[in-house]
């Protein structure tokens, strides 16, 4: 009998869970591996590779990831395993971010510290787009990515087969800077560049949803499978 390796997607109960874990299952299917969503450390612990989902607030995620008792499990696979953070779950990588809770005095949000940088909010308050519209925040829609090569960067493999400047699904507000350019995998233009994709050794992790953005999206979560950082 085979055993069918492990995919995890972590349940902390802030995640988009059901679009994310539908979109791997659909990748994995004759890939021998088995996609599950959970919200147990010792799953996690196990599973060959970790996806880690995140919408809303990140405080309240931070909050949620510690109260699960999932953060320590994602922080061991972060140093062990490939693992695949999602909006939200992409900023909390980082080391800190300016969003915060109400009362907090703008100190923001600790994030888990695995790629050094900040999350900042878009300040793009009076400025108009190229077709003369107001730029809106969030920024909600399709927009075009483009893999990093500058900086002294390969093509990561993860977006193997991806056409240059393919457009992905955004819903965001704040944005990640890395505070090494390296670790940038893929840039975006909303009022000025700045992060889409970040990577470090075996993390990788994008503002945008792949689970949103049709084939291309697939493609990235495809080649997550078959990465070997």
């Amino acid at each position: 009998m085979t055993t069918l390796r492990t995919v995890a997607v972590v349940d902390y109960g802030m995640g988009n869970l059901r679009s994310v874990s539908q979109a791997v299952q659909h990748v994995a299917k004759g890939s021998g591996f088995d996609v599950i969503v959970t919200s147990r450390a010792e799953d996690v612990m196990r599973a060959e590779r970790i996806v880690l989902p995140g919408q809303g607030a990140i405080a309240d995620c931070m909050h949620e990831l510690a109260a699960s008792g999932l953060k320590d499990a994602v922080l061991h696979a972060a140093a062990h395993k490939p693992l695949f953070g999602v909006c939200v779950g992409m900023q909390m990588l980082l080391s800190h971010s300016e969003e915060g809770c109400p009362g907090d005095g703008g100190a923001g949000t600790a994030g888990l510290g695995l790629i050094p940088g900040e999350v900042i909010k878009f300040q793009l308050a009076g400025q108009h787009q190229p077709d003369g519209s107001w730029f809106k925040v969030p920024q909600m829609g399709w927009n075009q990515v483009f893999q990093n090569t500058a900086n002294g960067n390969a093509l990561h493999p993860i977006w193997a087969g991806v056409p240059e400047g393919s457009y992905f699904y955004f819903v965001h507000s704040f944005y990640a800077r890395p505070s090494d350019a390296r670790h940038t995998a893929a840039e975006a233009d909303y009022g000025g560049r700045f992060a889409a994709a970040i990577a470090r050794d075996n993390i990788f992790a994008t503002q945008f949803h792949p689970e949103k953005s049709a084939d291309q999206g697939l493609a990235l979560y495809r080649n997550f499978l078959h990465w070997k950082p």
